[in-house]
């Protein structure tokens, strides 16, 4: 929503002249009023969108920039680390922008107990307020780490603090003989294909994310000479042909609950999937995928799960099949 309370900033005096660093920015992101603004976000979908609309971007700054905006994410951790970052970034002034939801309160009162920040713009069920950058921040910076668990994550990143239990369970649910060419759709930091990797008679597994950093941690995660890293929206990546397809897929626009993403993970599944291919997928019990299952396999079963999750084994992708439906 910075759109809706950017122009209220600029109209109150906040200096937003020459190139802009926007930390975060959706994809939907109304940026007119900038003159210059750089993208930084470590989304391929942002890139694509904001590409297209000429605006340039990048997954980490390329300063000096003559001014800041961080749009805050969920995430503590991750909002703090980007504040860091542009208060390293630039010499001019940092905005901060984000929803009630996502804590902009809480992150206002930590920044005003360390540096003086302006009053707040309030619109839209958000807040936006600016500040001078400062080096007050330097021990916000949170790199990728080694988890006690052995695997390196980041903030930011799904399931940054332990492994996802969903993903555990279908981890134990996979077969031996997976085929010999794996596609890990939507593969975060790379615990799947770090199972898939045990199996000997795979011959290569391609993990595919959008997520930048989650795909760095990912290149650390799993450095068996058989995988290959995708940075690309998973939902459109045109892949070879798979024997099996494995994917924890993403449901979540935000805050929003949205079924839809996850059906256009079963649709790319089916895509790229052989005729004898194999999709194993993991998903919260109460989302509806069945009807689009069903849709893009001649054969669907489920094949474990517990009360919050299921397993489901889908075979023989429809002639046609990869449309979401």
């Amino acid at each position: 929503m910075i759109g809706t309370r950017l122009p209220l900033a600029l109209a109150a005096g906040a200096a937003l002249t020459g190139r802009v660093a926007v930390f975060n920015a959706a994809a939907a992101a109304d940026l007119s009023a900038l003159a210059d603004p750089h993208v930084i976000s470590p989304s391929a979908v942002v890139h694509g969108t904001h590409d297209i609309a000429g605006t340039p971007c990048a997954v980490a700054p390329e300063g000096p920039y003559d001014a800041a905006i961080v749009c805050v994410p969920r995430a503590k951790a991750e909002a703090r680390h980007l504040i860091a970052q542009a208060c390293a970034a630039t010499s001019g002034i940092v905005i901060i922008d984000g929803q009630k939801t996502d804590g902009i309160d809480s992150m206002r009162r930590d920044i005003r107990s360390r540096v003086d920040a302006s009053d707040a713009i309030s619109k839209a069920h958000g807040k936006l307020f600016w500040f001078a950058a400062s080096d007050a921040f330097a021990d916000w910076h949170c790199p990728p780490a080694l988890t006690s668990g052995g695997f390196w994550t980041a903030p930011g990143v799904f399931s940054a603090d332990e492994v996802d239990p969903a993903s555990a369970m279908l981890a134990a649910h996979l077969p031996d003989d997976l085929g010999g060419h794996v596609a890990d759709l939507g593969a975060g930091w790379g615990f799947l294909s770090a199972h898939v990797c045990t199996r000997p008679k795979v011959k290569s597994v391609h993990l595919v994310e959008a997520h930048h950093m989650a795909l760095e941690c990912a290149k650390r995660n799993v450095t068996d000479p058989r995988a290959a890293f995708h940075w690309t929206d998973a939902t459109t990546w045109q892949g070879p042909r798979m024997d099996a397809v494995v994917m924890n897929p993403p449901f979540h626009v935000g805050r929003a609950a949205d079924a839809g993403l996850g059906q256009a993970f079963i649709a790319s599944a089916a895509r790229l999937l052989a005729p004898s291919g194999v999709l194993w997928m993991v998903s919260n019990r109460h989302l509806p995928y069945e009807q689009t299952l069903s849709a893009q396999f001649a054969h669907v079963e489920e094949v474990g799960g517990d009360g919050r999750f299921k397993i489901t084994r889908a075979v023989r992708p429809r002639r046609g099949a990869g449309q979401a439906r």
